[in-house]
């Protein structure tokens, strides 16, 4: 089976996450590391030798009628899923299986981007994320992290603005 990336020449892996980036010219630093199975943000922010802070994760979750959505999140901080389905008016929010969220997405849990995603889902970013100066975000790809602008990913993501995190 030929995998959904390859290796372009300056070794830079071409996900449709970096295929969406440089369609946007959004200008990005490449950032492999050695993944860890069950490690998240914690081990990429360790070996990247960033605060975990500035790493960003992204949740694929669904509500109740099963529409999904994806959620960016600070690596140190959990989602309150009571207060985001206050916010997007629904009963419950629930991460999806990884199962799921590969249909979603189209990347595998623990190489899941925002960018390039297979289906178009509403995008809710934790608000303080537009704080940092560069933030470290998954590139389409198992141990590989894109870093960018905040306000690139706001250009391309188009988010609505939640406070959810719980640290």
């Amino acid at each position: 089976m030929i995998p959904d990336y390859c290796m372009s020449k300056d070794k830079t892996p071409v996900t449709p996450a970096v295929r969406a980036l440089r369609a946007a010219g959004v200008a990005f630093t490449d950032h492999p590391y050695a993944y860890e199975e069950k490690g998240g943000t914690a081990v990429s922010a360790r070996e990247l030798g960033v605060d975990e802070h500035c790493v960003v994760k992204t949740l694929i979750m669904e509500e109740e009628r099963k529409n999904p959505c994806i959620v960016l999140m600070h690596g140190d901080r959990q989602v309150s899923t009571k207060e985001l389905a206050r916010i997007m008016g629904v009963k419950t929010v629930v991460p999806c299986t990884p199962e799921t969220a590969l249909k979603h997405s189209g990347y595998q849990v623990g190489g899941t981007s925002p960018f390039g995603t297979k289906k178009t889902m509403p995008v809710y970013m934790e608000e303080t994320i537009l704080d940092l100066p560069r933030i470290y975000i998954n590139g389409g790809k198992r141990g590989y992290l894109v870093g960018i602008a905040p306000g690139d990913a706001v250009r391309l993501l188009k988010p609505t603005f939640v406070r959810v995190g719980i640290p």
